[in-house]
């Protein structure tokens, strides 16, 4: 069982993964880790007039779970909570059109890479 560093530094590395994915795809990212009360969104991005609320997952390789299976309805609830937080900040703007809710998995290999599996409109 890895320790909580090495579960907070793979998931830096997972979201420095994640965002690097997204930009090379067209995406801009607006915001990283934004912490709206309580609650905290790993990736906020606009891809047009999308905003998309990125979830970043991680599992390690003797997880029974995938990282996208962890993405549970209690998980989903918080993010549309924190979802309505940030529409209030941006809803002004014309050329935003929607919110969309992005999950992306990222595993790592032993040689070091990394693996992101993203799933646009996931919930």
């Amino acid at each position: 069982m890895k320790n909580a560093s090495q579960r907070t530094t793979n998931g830096r590395l997972a979201e420095l993964a994640v965002a690097d994915f997204v930009v090379a795809r067209g995406f801009a990212i607006l915001h990283r880790n934004l912490r709206l009360g309580p609650l905290e969104l790993d990736l906020v991005c606009r891809e047009g007039p999308v905003v998309a609320i990125v979830e970043v997952r991680t599992r390690g390789p003797r997880s029974f779970a995938r990282a996208l299976d962890s993405v549970t309805p209690a998980k989903q609830a918080r993010l549309r909570r924190a979802s309505t937080q940030l529409w209030e900040r941006i809803k002004n703007d014309e050329s935003i059109e929607r919110i969309r809710f992005d999950v992306a998995s990222v595993s790592f290999t032993s040689d070091g890479s990394t693996h992101v599996e993203y799933v646009q409109a996931a919930f």
